[in-house]
């Protein structure tokens, strides 16, 4: 059995599991004639019509507090996370025990696909929160017989200590906290190089596929190997960094059914093209998601000696749509930014503004310098950078050291007026 035939087997099967109790994707799967599966994925794609965030968000506006996405009745729900809210009010996700187990073997396949093992041990330095995060590969590590250290409630430094007496060889983080990290060590004289940390698994944010951040995270850490994920806590565990080639991120293609689309004429984009990624979660039928719209901004490629359908994504989650702005007629997303900033070496956090509210859209940033070099000297080779990266003059301004914000999770540099 080929992917595309496994696909739409696991595809008919969910259907047949949601279509008679699931409020929400009843009425859909009737209007468009697929209440009894569909004959082919072909037909699935062409009748099945989009979910989208404001719409999940509309229905549990209107149907509090967990909305009609669901096929079970409610006590058999035994798992709770919510979405960020980085894009608005956050929604409640409901698992069953089956469906978080789903969800557990897909983090499993992480962390196989980046080389751990039974009786490796993990850290994970940060607050868990109400969000999906990184709880499921936490509890999938313990399946996986990964010894899992919760960092959570305690300094920076507090953190580094932990990693020297447990000797952990795994970190799991955001990019952002991987590099915050490495500074506290460096300005308290702790040599990471010396550390037992081998490989770093990041998520949250871009970062662990471009290049010029997973350098710098790599540098920090005494040559320890960066591992890009990303997934969302509606969707669930989505990608890994493939093993051989770092630019590249894998999707877990069998328990989920991908697509990349033109954002104006929803069409698929050919593979090399930039498009939306768009997500059937196959094996999460308690809240499902069909032909999701997930926001995320990638660039399919074919993988040699791979089943053709099994795109992978280069240079992972490129941004989201949404963050996305046009200066000047050019197409500015964080991840580009990030990427100047961290080939730059002089610079420790920063802050991008965007202000909409003038005649043309202005962005401006605001850095912190970690070199000793005067703050003319940082502005006017930085500004230089960014002028040859994307044709367009961004005025910079230097900040105190320690004055703008850190962040443990998902960073919020990225800071749009009107």
């Amino acid at each position: 059995m080929n992917l595309e035939e496994k696909h739409l087997k696991a595809l008919n099967d969910l259907i047949a599991e949601i279509a008679s109790t699931n409020v929400f994707y009843s009425k859909k799967l009737q209007a468009c004639g697929g209440a009894n599966g569909f004959e082919s994925l072909e037909a699935f794609l062409r009748l099945m019509p989009y979910t989208t965030k404001n719409e999940l968000a509309a229905d549990h506006v209107e149907n509090p507090p967990y909305g009609t996405n669901l096929t079970y009745p409610i006590d058999q729900y035994t798992r709770l996370h919510q979405t960020s809210g980085t894009t608005g009010t956050p929604m409640a996700w409901l698992d069953s025990p089956k469906d978080w187990q789903w969800v557990l073997d897909n983090w499993k396949t992480v962390w196989i696909e980046c080389g751990a093992k039974p009786g490796d041990t993990a850290i994970f330095p940060f607050s868990f929160g109400p969000f999906l995060g990184f709880w499921a590969a936490f509890e999938a590590g313990v399946q996986a017989g990964i010894r899992c250290l919760p960092g959570g409630g305690q300094t920076s430094l507090q953190r580094l200590k932990m990693i020297f007496r447990y000797k952990p060889e795994w970190i799991c983080c955001t990019p952002t906290y991987a590099l915050h990290l490495s500074g506290v060590a460096s300005r308290e004289g702790l040599d990471l190089s010396t550390s037992s940390v081998r490989g770093i698994i990041v998520g949250g944010e871009p970062g662990g596929s471009i290049p010029e951040v997973r350098e710098r995270i790599k540098a920090g850490w005494g040559g320890a190997r960066v591992f890009d994920h990303h997934g969302m806590t509606e969707v669930g565990p989505v990608t890994y960094s493939d093993i051989d080639d770092p630019d590249l991120l894998r999707i877990v293609h069998d328990t989920y059914l991908a697509e990349v689309v033109d954002r104006e004429t929803d069409k698929p984009v050919p593979y090399g093209d930039v498009g939306e990624l768009v997500l059937t979660t196959l094996g999460r039928a308690g809240c499902p998601l069909l032909r999701y719209r997930t926001g995320d901004l990638v660039r399919p490629v074919a993988v040699p000696g791979e089943d053709p359908t099994a795109f992978a994504l280069q240079g992972g989650i490129l941004g989201r749509a949404d963050d996305m702005v046009v200066v000047r007629g050019v197409n500015l997303y964080p991840s580009a930014i990030d990427a100047v900033v961290r080939s730059f070496g002089g610079i420790g956090e920063y802050q991008v503004t965007i202000d909409r509210t003038l005649p043309m859209v202005q962005v401006s940033i605001v850095v912190e310098k970690e070199s000793g070099e005067s703050d003319e000297a940082l502005v006017e080779e930085f500004e230089k950078r960014l002028r040859d990266a994307f044709a367009l003059r961004i005025p910079v301004t230097v900040s105190e050291a320690g004055s703008l914000p850190r962040f443990e999770m998902k960073a919020r540099r990225w800071n749009v007026i009107g």
